[in-house]
């Protein structure tokens, strides 16, 4: 068996549980359904429940869950609040989401 030449990258280990903590906060049906959504345009807590067939309750739980990990912001215009994603890096989490599973069921 030839050895490849190329160095292996380490990723260290606080990076890593960072990363843990992230994927584990979206690994969720509902999260990646809101997050799939917000990456498309920022809505409010009554559009993202109407959206996820959920009710708004359980999707402000959700998105105050992924507010404290960083990874939504939301603003208020009037009565309402808007969320919209602030990690730009879920984009590529939602492509592979999607590329892999889209097909299934």
């Amino acid at each position: 068996m030839e050895k490849c030449s190329k160095e292996i990258e380490i990723i260290d280990q606080v990076s890593l549980e960072m990363a843990a903590e992230c994927l584990r906060t979206i690994a969720h049906p509902c999260r990646l359904q809101l997050i799939s959504i917000l990456l498309q345009r920022p809505c409010s807590v009554g559009e993202l429940a109407k959206y996820c067939s959920i009710p708004s309750h359980m999707a402000s739980e959700h998105l105050r869950l992924l507010k404290d990990r960083g990874l939504l912001t939301n603003m208020r215009e009037g009565r309402k609040i808007f969320y919209s994603v602030t990690e730009p890096a879920l984009v590529n989490i939602i492509e592979c989401v999607r590329a892999k599973f889209r097909c299934i069921g």
